[in-house]
């Protein structure tokens, strides 16, 4: 399958059944989104697994964020997705750029990102310019399914995984391998104030192969 522009070339497809773990280790993401001519991207800690097939994930977002705001419009217009991607150790200073500086105070906010912490995206083929953030380690376009009264108490927003890519020199064979690849690509997990830790090392239980 030809890869999205922007991706690198050691990006691969992930099957949707599988596309659940690239969430389950509880990493910082990336959301992207699109409407009218208007991009934006932020940073969310709150990002988790919720369904196998078909795949669906939840995130946090909160009410005055843009994205949030982009990804409402496009609800109104009946075609809300937007993108989410899981950056890496290297991305440690983009991260805390896109998760601090608020598109509704700072207008250029994407352009000023791309200027001081070396944002890099495209628009994801296919969809209407969302955008595909380069650099990380996972990606994935989601559909937003609406649940007005939940998005609006919990600021809790619910999506259906439809396409998801990974870079396969630390996931493959339908799981992560962090272990074996250069620290850099290891995922980010957000503590506070711009703390964040990196994935660590495997532990394996002796019961491997038992189910619960």
């Amino acid at each position: 399958m030809t890869l999205p522009p922007g991706l690198p070339a050691h990006a691969r497809e992930v099957p949707l059944d599988r596309a659940y773990r690239l969430l389950n280790h509880g990493p910082t993401v990336l959301v992207g989104a699109h409407h009218a001519g208007q991009t934006n991207a932020m940073a969310a800690a709150w990002a988790c697994a919720l369904d196998f097939m078909p795949p669906k994930l939840t995130v946090v977002l909160d009410k005055a964020t843009r994205t949030r705001a982009l990804i409402e419009a496009g609800e109104a217009d009946g075609h809300a997705r937007f993108t989410v991607a899981l950056p890496c150790v290297a991305q440690a200073s983009l991260v805390t750029a896109l998760g601090t500086t608020s598109a509704v105070e700072v207008p250029d906010k994407m352009a000023r990102v791309q200027r001081d912490a070396g944002l890099r995206w495209r628009p994801v083929p296919g969809t209407d310019g969302l955008p595909l953030i380069e650099g990380c380690v996972a990606w994935m376009v989601c559909r937003v399914l609406p649940q007005p009264a939940v998005q609006q108490a919990h600021d809790l927003f619910l999506a259906e995984i439809e396409q998801a890519w990974a870079d396969e020199r630390v996931f493959h064979g339908g799981r992560w391998h962090f272990e074996t690849a250069d620290p850099a690509l290891r995922t980010l997990h957000h503590v506070a104030g711009g703390h964040y830790y990196a994935i660590g090392e495997p532990v394996v239980s002796p019961e491997q192969g038992t189910r619960a």
